[in-house]
């Protein structure tokens, strides 16, 4: 399989079994150069170590980027303020983090002049079309290398030998079970026991949430502050995204918040199961919803709530960089412009309770909706309004019965009830 055609490739390397051995794959069988790039968007100690194993693995070169200001405020924070969930309950965590590595990765390449870059990404999985479609739309000159398309491997079996036959040095033993992506805005959880829907997710399993259960027996309550659809504070003090994420991870966490157990339709066909933990993002995600009930009229948060499906669709399908994403973004800019002002929750043993939403920007008047004064609203002049939307309802019965028909409810049916 040796080829000339790759001198250099670029590598999205995250430490684990899979992108180490691809190193000395790449290696062998191309005969290039590799240079490994590893996004930092919040894995923590996942990063530990990560420059020495990159090189005992093969590789000539690491670059670690801290990219997670960029991931909220550019790829996150959008997806938020679009209300964008894929299929009622995913977050999207692991899908809007693939155009932004893509993106690095493209970069570095031009950077050291690679022909080529690479990832770990199985046949079966989706985070494939997101890195490559990306790659297409940054730079459709660098050819793509899916190692998992082309060799032997089958098993983490499979790669645990080869890892012995090159001597790669690597932390999972085939007693790790799962199958994780972790980042500032959740961690996932796919494999072992989950393949079977059926099984409920083992308790140990679980990382950065409390299981609620065990979660503290008194409520705690928080304050988020908005500006145009953005998170801007935290109970009052204002923080940059990184802060204000890792805050309420940590707050979120302890109360049990955010943990989702999802069979989803992935891209390629089948379905498959995941459990995610989520707590800041699904903590702002409720926020977010709170405030806009306040702040968007009805005819615009009706339409938004048709285009949020779709832009979901877009992201988790790779299509991050494509021009409806741009122009659904145009839009949704349009719609946060009075998305300002401040939601109060209470978090108690794995629920989100609203207690509170303000805005300077609220459509809602408490003398509006108010049962009592009538100074801005006249009740009499409810008669029109149903008479005019009724019409068309009208015009249609009333078309029946001058045909000859009879009234569909004019009177209950009482043959049926009669006896032997």
């Amino acid at each position: 399989m040796a080829t000339s055609e790759v001198q250099k490739v670029v590598l999205a390397y995250s430490g684990g079994l899979d992108t180490s051995v691809i190193v000395p794959w790449l290696k062998h069988n191309y005969g290039c150069e590799v240079l490994c790039f590893c996004a930092d968007l919040g894995q923590e100690e996942e990063l530990d170590g990560l420059e020495e194993k990159a090189i005992a693995s093969g590789a000539s070169k690491l670059y670690i980027r801290d990219l997670r200001e960029e991931f909220l405020t550019d790829f996150v924070f959008p997806t938020m303020r679009a209300g964008a969930i894929y299929e009622r309950e995913y977050l999207l965590g692991t899908s809007f983090a693939r155009p932004l590595i893509a993106k690095h990765m493209v970069e570095i390449a031009e950077l050291e002049q690679a022909d080529a870059v690479a990832h770990g990404c199985t046949g079966k999985g989706n985070d494939q079309v997101r890195f490559e479609v990306s790659t297409m739309a940054l730079n459709p000159k660098l050819k793509t290398i899916a190692p998992w398309r082309e060799w032997d491997i089958r098993s983490r079996e499979d790669a645990l030998a080869y890892a012995e036959e090159f001597r790669v040095p690597v932390s999972h033993t085939e007693k790790d079970i799962y199958s994780r992506d972790r980042n500032i805005f959740h961690l996932s959880h796919e494999g072992g026991l989950l393949e079977n829907p059926w099984n409920e997710p083992e308790s140990p399993m679980f990382q950065l949430t409390t299981s609620p259960e065990d979660a503290p027996d008194q409520a705690e309550y928080l304050e988020l502050d908005f500006e145009q659809g953005n998170p801007v504070s935290l109970n009052g003090e204002a923080l940059d995204a990184v802060e204000l994420f890792s805050a309420l991870n940590r707050i979120g966490g302890r109360h049990g918040i955010g943990r989702t157990d999802i069979v989803e339709n992935r891209l390629v066909g089948m379905k498959s199961r995941g459990v995610y933990e989520a707590p800041a993002g699904t903590i702002l995600h409720r926020a977010h919803q709170l405030l806009e009930s306040i702040c968007l009229d009805k005819h615009t948060m009706q339409y938004k709530d048709m285009v949020a499906p779709k832009y979901a669709e877009l992201v988790y399908n790779g299509m991050w960089y494509s021009k409806l994403r741009e122009a659904l973004d145009g839009f949704v800019a349009v719609t946060q412009q009075t998305v300002t002002g401040t939601v109060r929750l209470k978090l108690y043993k794995g629920n989100i309770i609203v207690a509170g939403r303000k805005s300077p920007f609220s459509l809602y008047r408490e003398d509006y909706a108010s049962f009592g004064e009538e100074d801005v609203y006249n009740q009499q002049d409810a008669q029109g309004f149903i008479q005019l939307f009724g019409l068309p309802i009208k015009v249609e019965a009333m078309l029946h019965l001058e045909g000859g028909g009879s009234g569909e409810y004019t009177g209950p049916d009482y043959s049926r009830f009669k006896r032997d």
